[in-house]
């Protein structure tokens, strides 16, 4: 699916609230340019049997102290098996997910710092990570944008 009618869906599957749906026209933009950095147009998503996405916490060597929380995003479902601990649980599966909806909803996911999308299949070297704080930036950005440009200056008669 391409990026366009991936965020044509978030659109029209948006709240019809008279506020989501023009929040996500506003920040498509970001998500189209961050999508299109991207490999693939989706990616696999480890779920647990709640639909939920599966957390995997990464600590630092070097300072054990110092933890991230990830969600995996595979190119391939075959790459769901590269990273060891994730075909452990039958209770979880990898489901495909259109990239921009990923996007979309890593925002909103509290808990996690970043996804990693595994770039090449059968690889886990060559990786992007997507960090939840700068998105945020990113969507704020546009958003204060958009709303700069609808506002009609006061010395209009």
């Amino acid at each position: 699916m391409d990026l366009e009618r991936q965020i044509q869906l978030l659109i029209d599957n948006a709240p019809q609230d008279g506020i989501t749906p023009n929040l996500v026209t506003a920040i498509s933009p970001v998500l189209s340019a961050i999508a299109q950095r991207l490999r693939h147009s989706q990616y696999y998503i480890l779920q647990n049997s709640e639909s939920e996405w599966v957390l995997t916490t990464l600590s630092n060597r070097a300072n054990p102290g110092l933890e991230k929380h990830v969600i995996y995003a595979f190119s391939t479902i075959q790459d769901v098996s590269l990273i060891p601990s994730a075909g452990l649980d039958p209770q979880i599966v990898a489901k495909p997910l259109p990239v921009t909806h990923i996007l979309f909803q890593l925002v909103a996911l509290e808990p996690v710092d970043s996804i990693v999308f595994l770039e090449t299949p059968g690889q886990t070297t060559h990786t992007v990570e997507v960090k939840r704080d700068e998105l945020q930036k990113l969507m704020q950005q546009q958003v204060k944008q958009q709303q700069k440009l609808k506002q009609v200056p006061p010395d209009i008669a």
